[in-house]
This record gives C-alpha cells, sequence and structure tokens, in this order.
C-alpha cells in the first residue's frame, strides 16, 4: 500500500490527473479546483510525506525531488494508473518537472505552478531545515501567510495543516529543496507544458516560470495578476481557467470530437452560421458537450448515440434527431438497431413522438442510402 495519503474524485474511467501540494500544505490547496477538474478527469491529489495524515518515514535527512517522484509514481501504479497529466505547485511542482524529464513514459501533459527549476540555492533551505529540526514548525508557520498569500488573504485551513506537519518529514522536503537544479535539463522535456506564475509571488517570482518556460520547447506561460504563492487557493478560477485549457484542450477538443460524430460537413455549416452574438454559445457547447461529456469513455459512442436518440424524441426535436441518425449510423448503429431504438420510445415517450421519429429517421436513412447508391464504385 502505498504511503502517501490522497484523495480521488471523477470517473475511474476518465483520464488521469494527478495534483501535487506545496510545501506545509494538505490536498486542500485544490479544494477550490479540484471538484472542476473532476468533471472531465481522473483526479488523485496526494499529500506529501509527513502532511495532512500521511506517514513521515517514507523521507529522511538528505531527501530529494527523485524520491518524492518516486513516491507519486508508486501512487499511480498502486491506483492502476500508467499515463497520467500533472500539476504541481511549488514543490509539487518539482515533482512534476522530475517526472518530465526523467519519466516522460509517464506523462501525458504537464503544469508547473508557482514553482522553479530552482530555488534559489541550498542555503536558504538548510538553514530552515536546521531551524525546524531545532524549534519545530511554530516559528515557520507564523510567517505562512506572508510566504503563500498577498496581505489580508489567508487559508486557515491551510495555515493549520502547515502548523499539523511532521516536522522531521517537513524538514526532509526542505532538504530536497535545496538539491533541486534541474536548469540544465528542461531542453528536454516533451511533453506540454503549462507554467502558472503568481504576479505577487514573493517565493518563485514570475521570472522563475518565465526561465522554465524560455527553456521548456514550446511551454506557455500564464502569469495571474493579484495571485500570490499558493494559486490555486488564492485565485482558483483563473488557476482552473488555465489548467482545463491545457488538460483538456477545451473547444479544440470538442470540436475534433463533434467532427468524428457530426461530420465536417454538418460543423462546417454551423460554423460559417456563428455570430458574435451566438460564438459564447457555440463555445460552450463544444467545451462541455462535445469537450466533456462525448470524450467521456464510461459509454461507448454508440451508447451514446442511443440515449441521445431517445432524449430528442421524448422532447420532440426532429430536426436535432435527424443529424443524430446520421451521427448514430456513423458511431456504428445499423439502421435495424436505430428502430429498435425508436420502437423503445414508443413505449416511453409516447406513439405519436415515435411516430414522428420514425418518419424523420425514415426520410434521413433514404438519403443516406440515395447517396451510397451514387457513389462511384471501385
Amino acid at each position: 500500500m502505498n504511503p502517501l495519503t490522497h484523495r480521488a474524485e471523477g470517473s475511474v474511467t476518465a483520464p488521469p490527473l494527478l495534483l501535487g501540494p506545496s510545501l506545509g500544505t494538505s490536498y486542500a490547496l485544490w479544494d477550490k479546483v479540484a471538484p472542476e477538474l473532476s468533471a472531465a478527469h481522473r483526479v488523485v491529489r496526494w499529500n506529501l510525506p509527513g502532511h495532512g495524515g500521511s506517514p513521515a518515514d517514507p523521507i529522511g535527512p538528505g531527501a530529494t525531488v527523485a524520491d518524492l517522484a518516486s513516491l507519486v509514481l508508486e501512487l499511480a501504479d498502486s491506483l492502476g494508473i500508467g499515463r497520467f497529466a500533472y500539476a504541481g505547485v511549488s514543490l509539487g511542482g518539482a515533482v512534476g518537472l522530475h517526472l518530465a524529464v526523467h519519466h516522460p513514459e509517464r506523462l501525458s501533459s504537464l503544469a508547473v505552478i508557482c514553482s522553479s527549476a530552482h530555488f534559489n540555492g541550498s542555503k536558504p533551505w538548510e538553514e530552515r531545515a536546521e531551524l525546524v529540526r531545532r524549534e519545530g514548525l511554530g516559528p515557520v508557520a507564523a510567517t505562512a501567510d506572508a510566504r503563500w498569500f498577498t496581505a489580508g488573504f489567508t487559508v486557515p485551513e491551510l495555515v493549520q495543516d502547515h502548523r499539523d506537519a511532521d516536522p522531521e518529514a517537513y524538514a526532509a522536503c526542505c532538504d530536497a529543496l535545496a538539491a533541486f537544479d534541474i536548469r540544465d535539463r528542461l531542453a528536454s522535456v516533451t511533453v506540454p507544458t503549462l507554467l502558472i506564475a503568481g504576479r505577487e509571488d514573493p517565493a518563485t517570482p514570475p521570472a522563475h516560470l518565465r526561465e522554465i518556460a524560455d527553456a521548456v520547447p514550446g511551454a506557455a506561460l500564464v502569469e495571474i495578476p493579484g495571485a500570490s504563492h499558493l494559486a490555486p487557493a488564492q485565485c482558483p478560477e483563473a488557476v482552473l481557467t488555465a489548467l482545463r485549457a491545457h488538460f483538456s484542450g477545451g473547444a479544440r477538443r470538442g470540436m475534433d470530437v463533434r467532427r468524428q460524430v457530426l461530420g465536417d460537413e454538418h460543423v462546417d455549416r454551423a460554423q460559417a452560421r456563428q455570430s458574435p452574438f451566438t460564438a459564447r454559445f457555440q463555445d460552450f457547447i463544444a467545451r462541455y458537450a462535445w469537450g466533456e461529456i462525448w470524450t467521456d469513455t464510461t459509454l461507448t459512442r454508440r451508447e451514446r448515440s442511443m440515449i441521445t436518440l431517445t432524449a430528442l424524441v421524448a422532447h420532440g426535436h426532429y430536426d436535432e434527431l435527424a443529424m443524430h441518425v446520421r451521427a448514430a449510423r456513423r458511431n456504428g448503429l445499423s439502421p435495424e438497431e436505430i428502430g429498435a431504438v425508436l420502437l423503445q420510445t414508443a413505449v416511453y415517450c409516447g406513439v405519436p413522438a415515435a411516430n414522428s421519429a420514425f418518419a424523420v429517421a425514415q426520410r434521413v436513412l433514404a438519403e443516406e442510402a440515395a447517396e451510397d447508391d451514387a457513389a462511384p464504385s471501385d
């Protein structure tokens, strides 16, 4: 059993996404972001050793980011997760960079948040580790708000997590940060990479994220105004927007699926009719209907077509029904199976509704047959 405590959300069949914490916090750092991400992903957020209930003993003095990355891979293995997307804050982001350099086959994409390829040399971390081992976490936790948030903002639960962490494990994580410097390997990162910086972050200023973005081929950088070091807690909506676009492809991914199901001709017509007035609605459809629901592999596209046909009959949406009869054929349903679905609707949606639906489907299937007959043979 993996020693890292964790929380899993979302469908087990959805694409996996692992979320890593900052030093001194728990997976509560992601409370305002993870539930939203779980609509399209199998989200697994994990705790550092000695934090949030994780046992302290998996790491000790002289620990490295590589040690933490190994624990994360063990966690993924224990959950049956092979390849996954990853996002991490500060130390959690360093773990992500290590995985991207040393285990690229395990990552599908990466987001590094308020982190760095190096953490300003070893001395500050060696001094902090010594202080914590000598006096406990009280003195360091007392300054957490100033290091983590802008003036006047706090998250008491995260500050309490800091106070409750195991001092030895915390100090070992400081050792890991002291030894971390991956700048000379950034050019070898091949996974799609997003950098998110907090404009007001004193611990890892935007320049640290720009350094990574400039070195990693194809990387993108987002700077969040008003955010300090724990951006997912302070500016969750901005972080969520950036992560959604990076990990799911947003409307772009949805448009690909929409074309596969409805066909290029239909989508091209819809795009040609788009106006500034309808643009946001079209984006909404692409991101949610096609980018999240139709991409969820819990149901096959055949099954989704059957459900969609039934729903359209139930509500009398016969123009949409014609479009989705064609989509059902594209998704592998035979005319006989489409007829069986419509017959089922006669029982549960009413005979008049099914009668109209059969008329629409018969017309569409006849048009399809005529098109096939007109097509040139080999």
